[in-house]
This record gives C-alpha cells, sequence and structure tokens, in this order.
C-alpha cells in the first residue's frame, strides 16, 4: 500500500486487530499488512508500577503529538526508527518490530531512582560522560536493573536475532545520540534534560530501530535547570494525594512539552557553507562539497573568483559574508597554485578549508594548499564530502539540527561496521 492508502485502511476500526496493550497505549495489527502496525495513546496516567492510575482526559492527543515531534526530530537528524506517520490526533503508522524487552535509561543529572541505588551519591550530580542503565522489562519483579553481563547470559533472541555485546554496544550508542540530540533541543529552550528512557524493537528483516513511544513519561526536564519547575510526569508521581487541581496542573505541563517539542525540527540559527572555486570548470566538484553541506541542514553558496586575477572581488564576496552575521565556513575549491585558499584565510576571521579538486598533477599542485605561511591558519580536506562534513562540524554549536546530523552520520559509519560483522557471521 501507498503510505497515503496506508494511513486511510488504518483509520477505520474495522480493520484494526489489537495485538497488545499496555498502561498507556494499544498497538493493533492493521489487516493484510505484515510490515506496519498502528499505536494508539490512551488517556491513563500511571505511576509506580500502575499502583497509581487516573484517566486524564485529553493525555492522549497530548502524548501522541509529543511523540510525534520527538520522532520526526531523529528521523529528520536521519536516525532510524520505527515511526512512519500521524494519521490522527492519538495514532501513528510503524514499522512492526518485536520489541526487546530491555528499558535503557541515560542520566545527565543523578536524582530519583538513581540515589536510592547509589547510596552516597549527592543529588545533582552530573555525569560529564552520559551515565547508562538498563532494566529488564518484568512489571512482577519490578523491572529490575540489568548489567551487560546479565543481558548477553540469558541469551535474548528477538525474531532471530540474538542480543549479544555488538547489539549491546550499538544500542548504547543509539541511546547516547537520542539523549544529546534531544538535551541540545531542550536546551534552546532553556530546559535542561536531565535523564531519560527509551526502547529498541527488530524488524523481521532483524533491524534494529528505535521503537515505542517517547513522551513525557519518558525523561525528566527542568526549566532553567530548577528541579521546582518539572514540567516531566515527576509532578504526578510527587502528589501525596492525587486531586483534580493537580491533574490539571499535569495537563498543563503535558500541553506544554507538546507545544515545545513542535518546535524541535526548525532550526533556529541558519548556518552557511560558502564554496568558492578559482575557475569555473570545478564546478562539478564544488557541486559534490554543497550537496554534502546541504544534507546536514547547511546552507550552501557557489561562487567563481580568482584571488590571483580578481582579488578585490574575492574579499567583497568575503566581506558580504562576514557582515552577515550568519555562522560561515569558507571552502575554497582551487588546484595549481592554490592562493585563494591562503588569500581568504589571510583577510577572514571565517573558517577556511582548502579542499583541491583532484587531478593528474594533484600530487604536485596540493603543497601549495598544505604549505601555508605563518600567520594564516586554513586547513586541508582532499575529499569533497570529507570538506563538507569538517564544515558541518565546525557549526554543529551553532545549529542543533547541523548537530544532531553529525551525530547520526558517525552513527551510521558504527551500524554499517555492525552490519559488516553481521555479515561475515
Amino acid at each position: 500500500m501507498s503510505s497515503r492508502t496506508l494511513a486511510s485502511f488504518a483509520s477505520k476500526q474495522e480493520n484494526l486487530e489489537l495485538l497488545a496493550e499496555g498502561k498507556t497505549k494499544q498497538i493493533y495489527g492493521i489487516k493484510g499488512e505484515k510490515d506496519y502496525v498502528l499505536i494508539r495513546s490512551k488517556d491513563s496516567l500511571t505511576a509506580f508500577n500502575a499502583e497509581r492510575k487516573n484517566e486524564l482526559e485529553g493525555k492522549s492527543k497530548i502524548a501522541s503529538k509529543t511523540t510525534v515531534n520527538v520522532f520526526e526530530y531523529l528521523q529528520l537528524l536521519g536516525l532510524p526508527t520505527h515511526f512512519e506517520q500521524s494519521i490522527s490526533d492519538t495514532e501513528f503508522i510503524a514499522r512492526k518490530c518485536t520489541m526487546i524487552p530491555i528499558e535503557w535509561v541515560a542520566r545527565r543529572v543523578a536524582t530519583g531512582s538513581f540515589l536510592k541505588r547509589n547510596p552516597g551519591v549527592k543529588e545533582g550530580f552530573r555525569f560529564n560522560e552520559l551515565k547508562l542503565e538498563t532494566f529488564f522489562k518484568d512489571d512482577a519483579n519490578d523491572d529490575p536493573q540489568w548489567t551487560d553481563e546479565q543481558i548477553v547470559s540469558n541469551g535474548l533472541m528477538i525474531d532471530h536475532l540474538k542480543i549479544g555485546r555488538d547489539e549491546i554496544s550499538l544500542m548504547k550508542k543509539m541511546t547516547k545520540l537520542v539523549f544529546r540530540a534531544l538535551e541540545k533541543a531542550w536546551a534552546l529552550e532553556n530546559s535542561a534534560l536531565i535523564d531519560m528512557k527509551i526502547e529498541f524493537g527488530v524488524t523481521v528483516e532483524g533491524e534494529i530501530l528505535l521503537a515505542d513511544v517517547i513522551d513525557n513519561d519518558s525523561w525528566r526536564v527542568w526549566p532553567e535547570n530548577d528541579r521546582r519547575l518539572q514540567l516531566d510526569k515527576q509532578v504526578y508521581r510527587d502528589m501525596k494525594e492525587v486531586t483534580a487541581e493537580g491533574l490539571q496542573l499535569v495537563l498543563k505541563n503535558y500541553t506544554k512539552v507538546m507545544e515545545i517539542t513542535s518546535t524541535f525540527s526548525k532550526p533556529r540559527q541558519s548556518c552557511h557553507v560558502l564554496v568558492i572555486m578559482g575557475s569555473g570548470s570545478d564546478g562539478v566538484f564544488a557541486r559534490k562539497i554543497s550537496d554534502a553541506a546541504k544534507s546536514f541542514g547547511l546552507e550552501t553558496t557557489l561562487k567563481v573568483s580568482s584571488a590571483h586575477k580578481t582579488t578585490s572581488d574575492t574579499l567583497e564576496v568575503l566581506a558580504e559574508f562576514e557582515d552577515s552575521g550568519v555562522p560561515t565556513v569558507v571552502i575554497a575549491v582551487a588546484g595549481r597554485s592554490n592562493g585563494l585558499g591562503p588569500v581568504i584565510a589571510g583577510n577572514s576571521s571565517l573558517p577556511v578549508i582548502n579542499c583541491p579538486p583532484s587531478s593528474e598533477s594533484l600530487s604536485l599542485d596540493i603543497w601549495s594548499s598544505l604549505r601555508m605561511p605563518n600567520g594564516i591558519g586554513c586547513t586541508t580536506v582532499l575529499d569533497p564530502s570529507e570538506a563538507a562534513l569538517a564544515a558541518a562540524k565546525i557549526l554543529a554549536s551553532h545549529n542543533h539540527i547541523v548537530f544532531g546530523k553529525v551525530l547520526t552520520a558517525q552513527l551510521q559509519n558504527q551500524i554499517n561496521i555492525y552490519n559488516a560483522n553481521r555479515k561475515l557471521e
């Protein structure tokens, strides 16, 4: 089915079959469709392994929209997830996965249950390297904490995929990426992401995907890094007695989180890569740089200007970008005697990367890009996609989407290595 046909078909209750039901959601199979399921949020609000439970009208819409906001942001960055499309206020379609019964928790700050399990650690202790914990999903035993060794020893088999050390390592990398990408987005709202939990699933093809839901029950968020202003489910957990007034405060906080997460996929600060080539004949090479830069969410401009023949014009172009106030990296494409990069770098505070086009005489020409006079400060990268990546890393601190795309590019390298090893096995 096309995505539109699938959405229309799945929107009719008679085409759905309940596969599983949890505390806050239902999962439906879609008749005639083996690769996708429908996930529907419920108005239920629970805590303490459902010992506390309330129905909160409107919570299902807010939770579903928050999940959609988060998954659309993570997919924009290139992270492999099960999310496909939202089809109603409370429902979305996802790739069918067999869930791995492990809950992954990433912590930036020590609080909550971590303090009980680690007496002596003060509340507010910051983990510069994210602290990761895993819990086996077992309601009857209150989801016990498991080590890597326990996961490996139990030999979990999920749809013909055995969860071993390589799979654990991959999920650790994905967990860190999810946290860091969301942490960056929350920071733009002057809010600290304190900790969060996520889960993974395995497709029929054996691919590990970020799965389940990510909503306001999944994390702790402290505006202005102040626990008293918390926006998450902890407000509900902290109630000595649940009141109608208290539930309305929870709903208000959840609504605010839904509204904030809807901005995560929108860039706040544009970033630019100026590709200057010394000759129009380098256009194909320069466009490779531009295309790669765009894939990281960077805006690009291509210009032809010769440092030797049109020096004043080159500096005028440079001045325009320096004066714009937009974070910019210049990539100079010039071979033979490369004066372009050094002239730009020697007359600008903008970062400059030399990327000389390949040629038969590159082994001789490369020295004009590598051997710089003192006080110039430009670098050289030969591959056009690598030059774009270097520019993206320089600009990542200015734009949370560029930052996330750089992280997912690194993760993809690790996934490729993981997949290559699986084929050998």
